[in-house]
């Protein structure tokens, strides 16, 4: 360790047996009440679910359920038709993300590898989007998504409602191009001399070097849709065609809160699933600022 550099606790402390253990508890401390802030709200949301109705709404609470009920689960996962609307919003966000990925990739390697006229222009009223109140949006897409120009139609309960405004994601765009123009130009013009063209050099060369972003850009997407609550409101009149995030505001009037809270549980568990199974794709995207040639 070099001289000018300074921690909170000194080497020379950290070396005695005493300063090493009050470190470790320190530490240890810290790290589990962190975990608890984080787990506790999960733990209750699920126990939640196993109480009686009684005993969910009683002051004060018990922490753990008196008696184990899973027939809130059951109860949530047949009254409120849970399976219908998960499919409707894995439907939605799957279109979303695939057609963002297509869109939004061949997009940030024209502008950062083609060099189009007036890409920086185009480029600076793309990012121009971001400063736009997402509120402000919501009127202007509505009306086109309700009569869509020039062919006259309208996408109100359909998944094309939700999938054609996904693609305009400035951001996620913007992110992919920020890590295209990150690798080497000789990579590039070594595969223009083997006699790749444009769209070989994107499949074969771009993209697989891409994996870390293309992981992260998936994540943001498929978030975004799963967890939007407004705009599929405004698309989806029809109850059977609403994601979860609707219906479960839609359906929760007579139903049992301890029958609701499960459903919530039901609902966040394909989420979850998605960030224990990726993670490691946020890390990579995180630190994808260096790429080997």
């Amino acid at each position: 360790m070099s001289s000018g550099t300074r921690t909170l606790v000194s080497p020379l402390t950290l070396a005695r047996p005493r300063g090493k253990a009050l470190y470790w508890t320190v530490f240890t401390a810290v790290v589990l009440l962190f975990a608890l802030a984080f787990l506790f709200p999960v733990y209750w949301m699920v126990t939640g679910a196993m109480k009686s109705p009684d005993e969910v709404t009683r002051t004060p609470p018990t922490l753990v359920p008196k008696a184990w009920h899973l027939s809130g689960y059951t109860d949530a996962w047949n009254l409120m038709d849970l399976p219908t609307h998960l499919w409707n919003t894995v439907v939605q966000a799957a279109g979303a993300w695939l057609l963002q990925l297509v869109f939004c990739t061949a997009a940030a390697y024209a502008l950062s590898k083609l060099k189009p006229a007036f890409g920086k222009v185009i480029l600076g009223g793309i990012l121009a989007t971001l400063m736009v109140p997402a509120q402000a949006l919501v009127v202007p897409k509505y009306l086109t998504v309700a009569d869509l120009p020039l062919i006259h139609t309208s996408l109100l309960n359909d998944p094309l409602g939700i999938w054609l405004p996904a693609v305009a994601n400035a951001f996620n765009l913007y992110l992919l191009k920020r890590f295209f123009d990150q690798i080497p130009r000789d990579v590039l013009e070594a595969a223009e001399i083997d006699g790749a063209g444009r769209l070989r050099t994107l499949w074969s060369i771009v993209l697989p070097m891409s994996r870390p972003v293309l992981g992260v850009v998936s994540i943001f997407a498929l978030v975004a849709v799963w967890q939007d609550f407004l705009w599929p409101l405004m698309v989806f009149s029809d109850t059977d065609k609403q994601p979860i995030s609707v219906a479960l505001v839609q359906l929760s009037q007579n139903i049992q809160l301890t029958v609701l809270i499960a459903a919530m549980v039901i609902a966040s568990i394909p989420m979850v699933l998605m960030f224990l199974v990726f993670q490691r794709h946020i890390i990579a995207g995180i630190s994808a600022g260096s790429t080997k040639g």
